[in-house]
């Protein structure tokens, strides 16, 4: 079956062979010629007679207003603009209001339901136009906030599915973080913005999220951090001081520092791993598994015999 109504593909033939400028046998016979035409579509035409009196009444009536349905009718959807289509339901009925005295026919309610679709697809069309000349995932993102449909997305600009949902886990992921800055904002609605700023600098909020949101401005932003770098340094200080006292537990106290006896037995250690492996990088890792200080490790893989004068020394 057709997937236009057989009322638009009358419509169609007329403007096609223009029936309505014509008279006499010669209307007949193009009349006839454009049954048959359309019996290809699907729809019994010239054979039937509910379907053939149709097509000659659309004739009369484009021979009675002087033109074509379709003339009005494709003007009237090619002037449609992304704000007067917003509304597909009320941007049809405007058209029918503006056609409906010409083509009274156009108010049926099968006719409506045909109208609100063709209104809908030029919506989209006008959407897809616009995210075409968009840059980068721009326009990706356009057509998922107009709630266009994923596949349709991924046709008309010929992407993948897999981008399409990339992008909208990203859309997804800001509106969750949108929501969170917004409670974070709840029990600071009474603070001045710098406090607000502050607050939301301790839960790592970013400074665009919270111009968009916060509705603070540069100036507060810079304020709060002025008053904070003296905290900021004091943090830098202690991580770096909990950041040293890792690095140094994890090597282990320098050789001066271990006492003769639990040297030597480090010493043996060593000996017994670096048998097992002569390849550095296993050596360090079984020795820092068995928690042998790190000082010890770099000359065993930089200078083995200096284990037997470190050996002499600590025997006495």
């Amino acid at each position: 079956m057709a997937e236009k109504s057989l009322w638009l593909l009358i419509e169609e033939k007329i403007l096609e062979h223009n029936l309505g400028n014509l008279s006499g046998g010669e209307r007949e016979a193009a009349i006839q010629k454009a049954a048959g035409e359309l019996d290809e579509t699907g729809y019994n035409v010239s054979r039937h007679g509910g379907n053939l009196i149709a097509l000659r009444f659309a004739v009369t009536k484009a021979a009675e207003a002087g033109k074509p349905f379709l003339q009005d009718f494709n003007a009237a959807i090619d002037a449609l603009t992304l704000e007067t289509a917003v509304d597909p339901y009320a941007a049809t009925n405007t058209i029918l209001d503006n056609l409906g005295g010409t083509w009274p026919e156009l108010r049926n309610p099968d006719r409506r339901t045909d109208v609100i679709a063709i209104v809908q697809q030029k919506r989209l069309d006008l959407l897809i136009a616009n995210a075409k000349e968009m840059a980068g995932d721009a326009g990706i993102r356009y057509l998922i906030e107009e709630e266009v449909d994923f596949a349709v997305i991924s046709a008309a600009l010929e992407i993948t599915a897999e981008k399409v949902n990339e992008v909208n886990e990203q859309i997804l992921a800001e509106r969750a973080e949108r929501k969170r800055v917004e409670g974070l904002l709840e029990p600071v609605a009474d603070k001045t913005n710098v406090e607000k700023v502050r607050h939301l600098f301790d839960n790592d909020v970013t400074e665009e999220l919270m111009i968009e949101i916060a509705g603070v401005s540069q100036g507060d932003i810079d304020a709060a951090k002025k008053e904070m770098e003296e905290e900021i340094k004091e943090k830098e200080r202690l991580a770096a001081e909990e950041a040293a006292r890792k690095k140094a537990e994890a090597e282990g106290p320098a050789l001066e520092d271990i006492p003769a006896d639990e040297l030597i037995d480090l010493i043996d250690s060593v000996r017994e791993i670096m048998e097992s492996s002569d390849q550095e990088k296993e050596i360090r890792v079984m020795c820092e598994q068995s928690s042998i200080p790190k000082a010890l490790v770099d000359i065993a893989v930089s200078d083995p015999g200096k284990l037997d004068e470190l050996e002499k020394q600590a025997e006495g």
